[in-house]
């Protein structure tokens, strides 16, 4: 048997092996199953039901997308959704189809989704017997010469019919006759017929024969075709050409140029003149595509390529030449050419994409699948060999399917849609060939969101310092936290942790704006009685489930200057800021006359208290000092000075509108024995007077150490709850100099501020700075504290 047949064989058993890979492994991947009808059914017969045959659950074929995917032919075939029939769609032809070839198999791609599942059903088309025997022309002559010896054949144009296997030519006949015969000689998968001369020809008995040739397929019914034959009876030419051999084979590639010669046929004739001259020529029985892609030089037998050459169009091409003398009659032979077409790598690799959605879940497992990959390449053999791979670091692969050139692409990690939102995926197919030839595909991949971020402060804990006296109901603060995820997902609100009922709870005075974030104070805040406090604020996104997260807000009230000084000496029975003083003339210069003291609530300038004469009797006899209160003598007393000075001692604070408030202090100037004897007599109302006083000495102290303590403590725990250089410091000093003095410090970043109260030491320096009075503090460690907002109510 020749190529043809050692090349079907091959095909069928490779056909056989695939078909038992896939029952191996059809029960890890998919399935196939396989059909058979025979053509030109009519529309709407049912090939099979795939449902069935699959054990697929026929009432979720519709939602599962049950349908055929292949990407080509799939026209002929449909399946209904809703029972899972396949049917035919159009008139099936299996000559069409399959162009002769002995099998006619139909392969297609069924799919359905969740889970996704690809099944290859295979449609077998089987020949029916639609076609009649047909001749090339309906009328062939032979010149015969009148001595042809007996047994002399000659070739009759063979008939051709579509079908195959026992529907294509069964045999020829011939009409009775005393002179010819037919012969058959088969040759591939033709049957060529012979006239055979069975008896000599007398042309003057008879100068011509005029046959009827009949070729039968062997179909049922049997059907025929007939070809009218005439023979010419001449004198002689007696000698025929001879080609060198029956039949050349040669090969070459498809990608030849037009013109290019492929072989020469060589015939010569023993006789001599013109009966010897030889032209060649193509048989006209051939293939009409034969005549397109050749063409033969009639004088020097060359062959030459006519059209363009394409393996994966046509492998071989079998030409019948002819070579004719010019003898009288002419004298013809014939021999058979068989021209193989190389494979050559000149088509690129074509990518099929069956998306299943162009959005996937960031939340999705490593392994899900998103779309189904087939490659193919019209070469054959290493040339139509495809491997298939993803260009650039993306985290998907391709998993091979056990159908050959068939990928699925799937998830090889975990996604995530903030870093990375979309993904345009570059599939690349190469063969194998030399040079190897590659196509791409860009496959857009969007990663959908799913709520796996909680919201976020830029900064925790935050320090917040709002001056007292605020507007009850005013704005105060606003933080808001950004959530990376989208939509729903990043739509974020507010509210405020209320807290526990406690003495220092200030959450139920506070407010909050869900939408924005916006704090707002219910209440006006006293510094004199709160110095700080701290809530949370939580931010939840509107996903599903929630997410969230809280930050820690610290708020430090200022102080502003809002209380007067308050005397504290003199004071009269009565409660006014009054006193009278006795002291002996014979006193010296810098005398200590008495003490005038003085407390204010406020801290820093708003509580530095300073003291001067506002009035005075004698300007040259008394001095103020500014910073302590304390009343002294200039100069020793005259006999012409006065015996009763009376002095206004102003107090004011040093607050940006200052406040202030006065004091009298009437001074007797008595003679010194005078001085001694009302000692006893003054001890008693003295005594009262100093236990009035430092009764209230007492009470205020008190007062101001336990706001002292209290501070201390709520610092001590601030500063326990956070670390050392992330803390704000807050410190109270209480100092006793002729007036209550008391300072608050703040740590902000890299420095401190001192808030300080009436009396400095010496070796202090004031530095003015905005709206306030601070001392500051170098401090040379550095701190990563959270953000410091100062408000201004």
């Amino acid at each position: 048997m020749g190529d043809g047949g050692q090349r079907r064989r091959w095909e069928y058993w490779c056909v056989a092996l695939r078909f038992s890979l896939l029952l191996c492994f059809v029960e890890q991947v998919s399935a196939q199953i396989r059909y058979s009808i025979p053509e030109e059914v009519k529309e709407g017969s049912v090939v099979g039901n795939v449902a069935k045959d699959l054990g697929l659950d026929v009432s979720t074929l519709l939602e599962r997308r049950f349908r055929i995917v292949s990407a080509s032919k799939d026209a002929l075939f449909q399946v209904n959704q809703n029972n899972g029939v396949l049917y035919v769609h159009k008139n099936v032809d299996r000559e069409e189809l399959c162009d002769g070839n002995s099998a006619c198999l139909i392969n297609l791609k069924i799919v359905v989704e969740n889970p996704l599942e690809i099944h290859y059903v295979g449609v077998e088309v089987t020949d029916v017997n639609d076609n009649s025997p047909s001749f090339p022309e309906k009328e062939q002559q032979f010149d015969i010469a009148e001595h042809t010896s007996m047994g002399t054949r000659f070739q009759i144009h063979a008939a051709r019919d579509p079908d195959v296997g026992k529907n294509s030519i069964w045999a020829y006949k011939v009409t009775s006759n005393d002179h010819f015969e037919i012969d058959v000689r088969q040759s591939d998968e033709d049957k060529i017929p012979f006239l055979v001369l069975k008896k000599s020809l007398d042309r003057e008995q008879n100068h011509n024969y005029t046959l009827l040739l009949t070729a039968i397929d062997g179909g049922i019914p049997q059907r025929s075709g007939t070809l009218n034959v005439t023979i010419v009876v001449l004198d002689s030419n007696d000698n025929r050409p001879v080609f060198s051999q029956d039949t050349y084979n040669v090969r070459i590639q498809e990608n030849v140029g037009v013109g290019t010669v492929v072989i020469r046929v060589n015939a010569t004739d023993a006789d001599e003149g013109s009966n010897s001259e030889v032209e060649f020529s193509l048989g006209k029985t051939l293939r009409r595509k034969v005549y397109d892609m050749f063409e033969v030089d009639r004088l020097t037998g060359d062959i030459r390529v006519k059209g363009e050459m394409d393996f994966e169009d046509t492998e071989v091409y079998k030409l019948d030449v002819q070579a004719s003398d010019k003898g009288q009659p002419p004298l013809t032979v014939e021999c058979r050419v068989i021209i193989k077409i190389i494979d050559i790598n000149d088509n690129e690799p074509d990518i099929e994409v069956t998306s299943l959605s162009n959005f996937i879940s960031e939340d999705s497992k490593p392994g899900t699948v998103i779309s189904l990959i087939s490659v193919s390449d019209k070469d054959s053999g290493i040339n139509g060999k495809v491997l298939c791979s993803l260009l650039g670091d993306v985290p998907f692969e391709l998993k091979p399917s056990f159908q050959d050139n068939m990928y699925s692409l799937v998830t090889k990690q975990r996604l995530d849609r903030e870093l990375v939102s979309h993904y345009d995926i570059t599939i690349t197919a190469t063969d194998c060939g030399q040079p190897p030839l590659s196509t791409f595909k860009i496959l857009n991949v969007q990663i959908s969101d799913v709520n796996d971020n909680s919201p976020e402060f830029s900064q925790n804990p935050i320090e917040l310092y709002l001056l007292e006296n605020n507007a009850p109901g005013g704005f105060i603060f606003s933080e808001t936290a950004t959530d990376k995820d989208l939509n729903e997902n990043a739509a974020i609100s507010y509210h405020v942790v209320r807290g526990e009922g406690t003495q220092n709870d200030m959450t139920s005075f506070l407010n909050i704006n869900s939408d924005n974030g916006h704090i707002s104070a219910l209440k006006s805040f006293d510094f004199e009685t709160l110095k700080t406090f701290k809530f949370q604020v939580v931010a939840t996104d509107s996903g599903t489930p929630s997410l969230s997260s809280n930050v820690t807000i610290n708020v430090f009230i200022l102080d502003q200057n809002d209380n007067a000084p308050l005397i504290l000496y003199p004071v009269s029975a009565n409660g006014s800021a009054e006193g009278m003083e006795e002291i002996p003339r014979n006193v010296n210069a810098g005398h200590l006359v008495t003490k005038v003291r003085a407390y204010d609530a406020d801290i820093g300038y708003n509580g530095w208290l300073l003291f001067s004469l506002q009035e005075v009797t004698d300007h040259s006899l008394f001095a103020l000092d500014r910073y302590t209160g304390q009343i002294r003598t200039l100069r020793s007393f005259t006999e012409t000075d006065e015996a009763e000075h009376k002095l206004v001692i102003l107090v004011k604070d040093n607050g940006n509108v200052s406040l202030s408030a006065t004091a009298t202090v009437i001074i007797n100037v008595v003679e010194p024995k005078e001085a001694f004897a009302a000692s006893d007599v003054k001890s008693a109302v003295k005594d009262e007077e100093e236990n009035s006083v430092t009764f209230y000495l007492i009470i205020t102290l008190m007062s101001v150490s336990a706001l002292f303590i209290i501070s201390i403590i709520v610092l001590i725990v601030m500063q326990c709850s956070k670390a050392p250089d992330d803390s704000s410091k807050y410190l109270q000093d209480v100092n006793y100099d002729g007036t209550l003095c008391h300072s608050i410090q703040y740590r902000s970043g890299d420095k401190r501020y001192m808030l300080v109260g009436p009396r400095m030491s010496i070796g202090s320096t004031i530095v003015p700075v905005s709206n306030g009075n601070t001392l500051v503090i170098p401090d040379h460690r550095r701190s990563a504290s959270g953000e410091v907002s100062y408000v201004h109510a």
